[in-house]
């Protein structure tokens, strides 16, 4: 294993355990830690992108470049992931199951959108 990618490894592991305890310090009302949560939270993210700056120093990448096609990319990922999430909410919080699969599905075939939207279709 190369070190930029064991170093990549080890941040984003922190990083998302930062995130994912933060959201929940957020989340789970009992815990009554909304404030730290969301400071544990925003670490999270801003180590998550310190961790994509760090591999491509280390792989001497360029720097990202913000093009109109990854901004949208960005924007039907979370779109689709939204769609997903709340479809699993209808289902198992608000016990709406056919519904909530319908929007599940939605949210799916939103993301598998992504393909040919990234790689393009090619013969």
């Amino acid at each position: 294993m190369k070190k930029s990618n064991f170093v990549s490894l080890l941040l984003g592991t922190f990083s998302g355990v930062l995130f994912a305890l933060g959201m929940c310090m957020v989340l789970i009302p009992e815990w009554n830690s909304f404030q730290p949560g969301l400071v544990f939270g925003c670490a999270g993210i801003l180590l998550g992108g310190a961790t994509v700056l760090i591999w491509r120093r280390m792989e001497h990448k360029q720097p990202i470049h913000i093009s109109g096609k990854s901004i949208l990319s960005a924007v039907v990922g979370v779109i689709g992931a939204l769609a997903l999430g709340i479809g699993m909410c209808f289902c198992m919080v608000w016990d709406k199951m056919a519904f909530g699969i319908d929007v599940g599905l939605v949210g799916i075939v939103i993301l598998l959108c992504l393909i040919p939207l990234t790689k393009g279709i090619k013969n």
